[in-house]
């Protein structure tokens, strides 16, 4: 009987861990650098690239150079995509597009990183907004 105790209360111990690891939750991730997200080009395979995220009334938002805008484009998943950040990966998020808000993601990319002084100079084709997608 203690046995199985032992076993429930583990059990039900991991589920919490592994519930809490699955949540969403952009404005936890203000303090982060960056986080991966995942593309799968046909004449590349699966690839992780890093960049520069900015929380926003309370949404996750990155901004793409051409190399990593390029990726977006050929992925066999696009719009869908899997991110790390925060020591959590999340499948089925979708980066949307979203030029109109590309000068307020650039501003605050600007006042978060230093080196955004050089960086801005740069082809940003992309300004996506990170939107996670409930599975059907």
């Amino acid at each position: 009987m203690k046995l199985a105790s032992l076993f429930a209360a583990t059990f039900l111990m991991f589920a919490a861990t592994f519930a809490h690891a699955a949540e969403w939750t952009p404005e936890k991730w203000t303090d982060e650098e960056t986080l991966q997200f995942r593309t799968d080009c046909p004449d590349e395979g699966e690839y992780w690239s890093y960049v520069w995220v900015v929380v926003l009334d309370g949404d996750a938002w990155v901004r793409l150079g051409s190399r990593a805008a390029g990726r977006v484009d050929c992925s066999r998943t696009k719009p869908l995509t899997s991110i790390k950040i925060a020591g959590q990966q999340f499948d089925n998020i979708e980066m949307v597009n979203t030029p109109e808000m590309a000068e307020r993601v650039a501003a605050a990319m600007a006042q978060k990183y230093s080196s955004d002084l050089f960086i801005h100079y740069f082809n940003h084709p992309y300004t996506m907004k990170l939107v996670p997608k409930k599975a059907e």
